[in-house]
């Protein structure tokens, strides 16, 4: 299948890039003059200890980027609209979390109650919005089920069911990558690549508002990478990881594709799933599967450098996306 990108995806792309890049000499003196460094688990790898008091909350800077790229080359299209608001709405929900816990001195940040409700908030929006205004169906498509069935087997949900299937997938997503963020450089790049993936299914679902978006959070990411690679120069905190999470989940409900979210947002989906079998197992049985979760800590506990952690998620996120977009028949 022969794929062309208009000249709004590279433009929106660079855009997010150079705006990001931009800002980063100017907000992170910012941070750090603002006192906003980050706390470190003590139970944690004790290398990390040596990252007490790096600068957060730095996704603030590729949230600019992205908002501003969006609006600058899709301001005029309602996909592209609904995805940088569920970006800055979860955004705005990590913003203030980081706030409580480092300008406030209150650890715990938002309750989690309160964390969780505006999620909700924000996740039914989005699906009430994909189902009245941008007239998507309430149809759930299953990843590689026509070499199963012989046909792609399609779910029909209810209209309520459908929004809480959307809240699920939305707060499911935008706290994966909030687990994933945990050592330099990993959730960016990550997501620099499930970002992608998305940006060529925005395009051939004829769904370009979505694909610039998609474009935008690539340079976004990428001009951020820049300043968060190992060593980092600040981290993004929940600020930064609950909007890339709500962009993509946001993304998915908006292209019909959110089981494929699963495949192809794989690192993630391995790195939430760690900490939940982490937990029952201890809480069940009293014995630790990993030796720490989320995941990546495990391989570090084990002898692996961050840099190779960060590199080897990487390269199997490129294998998830892959295998996503194969499935969807974009391959």
């Amino acid at each position: 299948m022969d794929i062309v990108f208009e000249p709004n995806i590279v433009q929106v792309f660079l855009i997010a890039l150079v705006v990001t890049l931009a800002l980063g000499p100017f907000f992170i003196p910012l941070l750090r003059r603002l006192k906003f460094g980050q706390n470190i688990r003590s139970d944690g790898p004790s290398r990390h200890l040596a990252k007490a008091g790096t600068p957060t909350m730095g996704g603030i800077i590729f949230i600019i980027g992205v908002l501003a790229a969006g609006l600058l080359t899709g301001g005029h299209d309602r996909d592209a609209l609904v995805v940088l608001g569920i970006t800055f709405g979860f955004g705005l929900i990590g913003f203030i979390d980081d706030y409580i816990k480092v300008a406030l001195k209150r650890s715990l940040g938002l309750r989690a109650r309160e964390k969780l409700l505006g999620q909700i908030l924000l996740a039914a929006l989005l699906g009430l919005l994909a189902i009245t205004v941008l007239e998507r169906n309430t149809s759930i498509a299953v990843p590689f089920s026509n070499l199963f069935a012989g046909h792609n087997v399609v779910l029909e949900l209810s209209t309520w069911l459908y929004v809480a299937f959307v809240v699920m997938v939305v707060i499911g997503t935008s706290n994966a990558v909030n687990l994933t963020d945990g050592l330099d450089g990993l959730a960016a790049g990550v997501t620099v690549v499930v970002a992608c993936a998305y940006v060529f299914i925005g395009v051939l679902s004829g769904q370009p508002g979505v694909a610039l978006v998609m474009a935008a959070l690539v340079g976004g990411c990428l001009g951020f990478l820049f300043y968060n690679r190992h060593p980092a120069k600040v981290f993004m905190g929940d600020t930064g990881s609950l909007a890339l999470g709500g962009a993509l989940g946001a993304a998915a409900v908006i292209t019909g594709t959110e089981l494929f979210l699963l495949i192809i947002g794989g690192i993630y989906v391995l790195e939430a799933l760690s900490v939940i079998l982490q937990v029952f197992s201890y809480q069940v049985f009293g014995r630790r599967i990993f030796r720490m979760a989320p995941l990546h800590h495990h391989f570090e506990l084990g002898g692996w450098n961050e840099q190779r952690v960060v590199y080897t998620f990487w390269l199997v996120s490129v294998l998830f996306a892959a295998l996503g977009l194969y499935g969807l028949g974009a391959l």
